[in-house]
């Protein structure tokens, strides 16, 4: 093996730990993962730094919390500049490339990679901007239950068109760095958009389950008025009081995901053999991880936006062959641990290149850990305050304790170990009075909820202002990035966004009209 690593980062969206097989799920298919936990370490409790998706990812590219930086919401610039991994790698010596979703709202498109080999997805103008001032529950766009009563299989839809292409540039891409040799080291990013909603899982992936055998949530849906404050929030900002969700629509949306996974599963291992198969594979550090989880019906609750483990709790695998000793890791982790740990493999051995951020960032190198470590204890923090909330929340996870704080609202506290399901809010006993003392005063000695408040207000106002210009003179700044003419229409934009049917139900083929609310 060579003393510094190529690195290769594999990603999925939405994607939670729990419905992965090495991570203990009965049902869902996914060799080509299971295999790479086999030869790598797994992590049982890795967590985003934000359960929904852009500021996640300008979190664990930058390797600073998302308040740090300013990553509020799914519409919140991320800055050209804030240095990210790609940056420091390609001062490192790397070749920074991306392949997929990585949802970069702002002019800068490119954030350190050197190459882009696939448009995005979603769009990278102030287009999803959340509006606290409409108080709690505010509506966040193209997410609601219709997602959940109209899923079942399909032939193509946007998400698949997008997934394949992803999978055919980086397959490609790997095979022309095999061709080209050399010594260069290679950051290969490729980040696939399954399984994000709508679930619609391709019919031959979907026709890998039965419904007779798709388990239901493992905690059945929680009444209203018995949800904490925060989760009723989100009943409504997801408009679940507008539709009748049967249990049948609920084994559908699994089995949907279910398939979805094993889609994105099988993409995965198609990629780590083009490495294989041009002999780099022992000489790559490959991460596999998503940028938040899926609630799945759990609690009654779906989507994101949540601190519950189904929502903030993400698969992290890790195969380096020669340094990591596979195995489970117990202890906490996050994404934002992702940005020491490839530095510090960048600065092994003669050849490595040692390269101090300029900024503190707020995780630690994993490196000790995936030798074997077991005296690395750390504290985890993950913060909200996009759509369908309209207060800022942070979340630490120490040890078997999980505490929740949101401004405004009773805090929440956790024992993981003796309470997996969550289901025991511990906050206020009188026997829990010292550990959560503890927890909150380090979750507020570096974050002033009310000051963040303030922030993100401001800032909503400023960009709300923007988006309501734009759309009212149709002259969005074409900050997307395009690798090929024509993407723009075929991804979610601002030109496509409007009228009754949005991009993502108009894309899926055969044709299902989506069904209609039956409450107002």
């Amino acid at each position: 093996m060579k003393s510094r690593p190529n690195i290769v980062l594999l990603m999925a969206d939405q994607l939670s730990a729990q419905f992965l097989p090495c991570y203990g799920h009965p049902v869902v298919k996914a060799p080509a993962l299971s295999r790479l936990a086999e030869q790598g370490v797994v992590f049982d409790a890795a967590y985003c730094n934000f359960p929904i998706c852009a500021p996640s990812r300008y979190s664990m590219l930058s390797g600073r919390l998302p308040h740090r930086i300013d990553a509020f919401d799914n519409a919140s610039e991320f800055r050209a500049d804030t240095p990210t991994m790609a940056h420091y790698l390609a001062a490192a010596g790397y070749r920074t490339i991306l392949a997929g979703k990585m949802h970069f709202v702002g002019p800068d498109q490119l954030h350190g990679y050197g190459e882009r080999l696939t448009t995005d997805i979603y769009p990278a103008e102030f287009l999803w901007v959340p509006d606290w001032s409409q108080g709690a529950g505010n509506k966040p766009t193209g997410v609601g239950m219709g997602h959940v009563v109209d899923a079942g299989p399909c032939l193509r839809n946007m998400q698949i068109d997008y997934d394949d292409e992803v999978e055919h540039v980086a397959v490609q891409k790997i095979y022309d760095l095999a061709r080209a040799g050399g010594e260069q080291p290679f950051f290969l990013t490729v980040s696939f958009s399954h399984p994000h909603p709508p679930f619609v899982a391709p019919q031959e992936y979907w026709d890998l389950y039965r419904s007779a055998t798709i388990d239901p949530p493992r905690v059945p849906e929680i009444p209203y008025e018995r949800l904490d404050p925060h989760s009723q929030w989100l009943y409504r900002a997801h408009g679940q009081e507008r539709h009748t969700v049967t249990g049948e629509h609920v084994l559908r949306a699994r089995r949907a995901y279910y398939g979805m996974a094993s889609y994105v599963d099988a993409k995965i291992g198609r990629v780590i053999e083009a490495l294989e198969r041009c002999d780099l594979a022992e000489d790559t550090l490959i991460v596999f991880c998503a940028d938040h989880g899926e609630m799945m019906g759990e609690r009654g609750m779906w989507f994101k936006q949540t601190f519950y483990e189904s929502s903030a709790r993400v698969p992290m695998i890790v195969r380096w062959p020669g340094v990591a000793a596979p195995g489970r890791r117990p202890d906490p982790c996050s994404l934002v641990d992702l940005m020491p740990t490839f530095l510090e493999a960048a600065s092994l051995g003669p050849t490595g290149c040692r390269v101090d951020p300029v900024d503190a960032l707020d995780g630690q190198s994993l490196v000790a850990v995936l030798r074997g470590a077991t005296d690395q204890e750390r504290d985890v923090i993950a913060e909200y305050s996009s759509e369908g909330v309209c207060a800022p929340s942070r979340m630490l996870r120490r040890g078997r304790y999980k505490y929740v704080y949101t401004l405004g609202l009773p805090p929440m506290l956790f024992d993981l170990e003796r309470d997996p399901l969550e289901l025991q809010d511990l906050a206020g006993s009188p026997e829990n009075t010292v550990i959560e003392a503890s927890l909150q005063e380090r979750l507020l000695a570096d974050w002033n909820p009310e000051a963040t408040d303030v922030r993100i207000r401001d800032s909503q106002r400023r960009r709300l202002f923007l988006r309501q210009l734009y759309l009212k003179t149709g002259a969005f700044p074409q900050w997307s990035f395009e690798a090929r003419p024509g993407d723009s229409q075929r991804f979610v934009r601002p030109s496509t966004f409007g009228g009754p049917i949005g991009p993502k139900p108009r894309s899926r083929f055969p044709f299902v009209k989506p069904t209609p609310p039956d409450r107002s």
